[in-house]
């Protein structure tokens, strides 16, 4: 299961929603070893499409390196789909490098039965998407 914080549960979704009609995506970075996310860093989706989301190559190294120095890791890496479900696609599962990390995906698509938003968790871990639960909290 995913705990986290209203406060970050809405940046992630203002992101998303600044970002439409491209995906949005980043993390939340969060002490090692702990599975709690604390931090929300935004990313800039470097291929600009409503379709496919990336890492700035440069910015992804920057990230490393500042998560090394203060002793912190993905706990949340995050993206949306913007014409779509959120449930991770061929390419997201591809993608998905971080085998400890929860893979929370939001849908910004206004289609028949998503509603406004879709905000969903996964772990994928060799290729396989499991989908958990996802509990929001004032605080923790």
């Amino acid at each position: 299961m995913l705990t986290l914080t209203q406060a970050l549960h809405d940046q992630i979704v203002a992101h998303a929603r600044e970002d439409h009609p491209d995906e949005a995506c980043g993390i939340v970075a969060g002490p090692e070893g702990s599975d709690r996310p604390e931090r929300f860093v935004p990313m800039v989706n470097a291929a600009r499409s409503p379709t496919f989301y990336e890492f700035d190559s440069g910015d992804l190294l920057k990230l490393y390196r500042d998560l090394d120095d203060r002793d912190e890791e993905p706990v949340i890496v995050y993206h949306s789909h913007t014409a779509t479900e959120a449930y991770p696609s061929r390419t997201d599962v591809a993608y998905a490098s971080e085998p400890g990390a929860h893979y929370v995906l939001v849908s910004t698509a206004d289609s028949e039965g998503l509603g406004e938003f879709q905000f969903r968790s996964f772990r994928i871990v060799d290729g396989a998407i499991t989908e958990e639960e996802v509990r929001v909290v004032e605080e923790y």
